[in-house]
C-alpha cells in the first residue's frame, strides 16, 4: 500500500514538473527561433537587416531542429533527475503518515489483544459456573468476585485508552502553574522524600498531576517493600528518582511505546500505557522526559521544561 502511494505521488510530481518544463521549453523555443522567422520575413520581403547575413532556408531549419534536439535531450535529462528527486520527495512526505498508520495498526493489535485477555477468562469462568448446577452461594460469590476484577481489568484499561486518547488530541487548557504545587497535589499522602522549590511553568494542572502521579506509581511499583523515593523540583525541572530494580539498556528506547512491558515489569501487571501517557503529556507541553537508570540500582524521570 504504501509503495503504490508513493508510487502515485512519484508520478503526480512528475507531471507537474514536466508540465512547467515542457512550458518553459516551449518558450524558449519561440524566443529561440522569433528572431529566424524575422529575418526569413525580412529576405521575403527583401528588406534591408541591418548587421545580419542572409541565411538560407536550409540552414535555419538546420538551426531550429538543432534547438528543438538540444530541448527534447534536456527535458529527457530533467525527467531522470526529477524522477528520482520526485521518488524521494514523496517517500519523506509519507513517511510520517505511513508512521502513524503503522502505530495505529500496532495500537489497535495491542488493545485487541489485552481485551482478548480478560474477555476469555470472564466467558470461561461464566461458562464452567453455568455447568455447575450444584454450585453454592459461596462459590457462585467467589465467581462473582472473579467476574468482577476481569470487569475493573477492562475498565482500567479503557480509561487508559481514554486519557492517552485525550492528550493525543491535544483537549488541554493551558495557564501559569507552580510545578512545586503540581508535585504537592500528585504526592498526596505517599511516602516521599521531596526538594521543592517555586517554578511557575506554562501548563495543564490535571494533565501534569496525572504525569507526576505516573512517574510516582511507577517508582514505587518497581521499588519493592524498601522503597525510597524523592520528588524534586528546581529550575523547572521535576525529578522522581527511586532506588528499584532498574531499566536495562535494551528496554529504556522503548519504555515510552504504547503497551511495551519490559520483562521485569509483566509480573507487576499493568497494560504499558502510563509511561506513554506521561510522554504524550510531555510533549503537549513542550517539555522534554528524560530517563536515566541501571539495573537493581534505580530510576530517574526528569521532566524538563524549556
Amino acid at each position: 500500500m504504501f509503495k503504490e502511494a508513493r508510487t502515485k505521488l512519484t508520478l503526480y510530481y512528475l507531471a507537474i514538473i514536466m508540465v512547467i518544463n515542457v512550458f518553459f521549453s516551449l518558450i524558449i523555443y519561440r524566443g529561440a527561433t522569433a528572431e529566424f522567422r524575422r529575418i526569413e520575413k525580412a529576405q521575403h520581403l527583401r528588406r534591408p537587416v541591418p548587421f545580419v547575413v542572409v541565411l538560407e532556408p536550409e540552414v535555419v531549419s538546420d538551426a531550429k531542429r538543432r534547438i528543438a534536439f538540444s530541448l527534447f535531450n534536456l527535458n529527457l535529462f530533467i525527467l531522470g533527475i526529477s524522477g528520482i528527486g520526485s521518488y524521494f520527495l514523496a517517500g519523506k512526505t509519507l513517511a510520517p503518515i505511513k508512521k502513524n498508520m503503522d502505530d495505529q495498526k500496532d495500537f489497535v493489535s495491542n488493545a485487541s489483544h489485552e481485551l482478548r485477555t480478560p474477555l476469555t477468562s470472564l466467558k470461561t469462568e461464566i461458562e464452567v459456573g453455568l455447568r455447575d448446577r450444584q454450585m453454592s452461594l459461596g462459590e457462585a460469590r467467589e465467581l462473582l468476585k472473579s467476574n468482577l476484577e476481569e470487569v475493573n481489568k477492562m475498565q482500567r484499561l479503557s480509561n487508559y485508552l481514554l486519557t492517552l486518547n485525550k492528550y493525543q488530541n491535544g483537549q488541554a487548557e493551558y495557564s501559569k502553574v507552580d510545578l512545586k504545587k503540581i508535585a504537592l497535589l500528585a504526592a498526596g499522602k505517599s511516602k516521599v522524600k521531596m526538594n521543592l522549590k517555586r517554578s511557575i511553568v506554562w501548563g495543564n494542572k490535571d494533565a501534569l498531576v496525572e504525569l507526576v502521579k505516573i512517574l510516582l506509581d511507577n517508582a514505587f511499583k518497581y521499588s519493592g517493600k524498601n522503597a525510597k523515593v524523592e520528588l524534586m523540583v528546581i529550575k523547572k525541572t521535576l525529578e522522581v528518582k527511586d532506588n528499584g530494580v532498574g531499566i536495562s539498556k535494551e528496554d529504556l528506547p522503548r519504555i515510552f511505546d504504547r503497551f511495551y512491558r519490559a520483562d521485569k515489569s509483566r509480573s507487576k501487571g499493568g497494560y504499558g500505557l502510563g509511561l506513554a501517557i506521561a510522554k504524550q503529556i510531555a510533549d503537549l507541553h513542550g517539555a522534554k522526559l528524560v530517563v536515566e537508570s541501571k539495573p537493581e540500582k534505580g530510576s530517574s524521570f526528569k521532566l524538563v521544561f524549556s
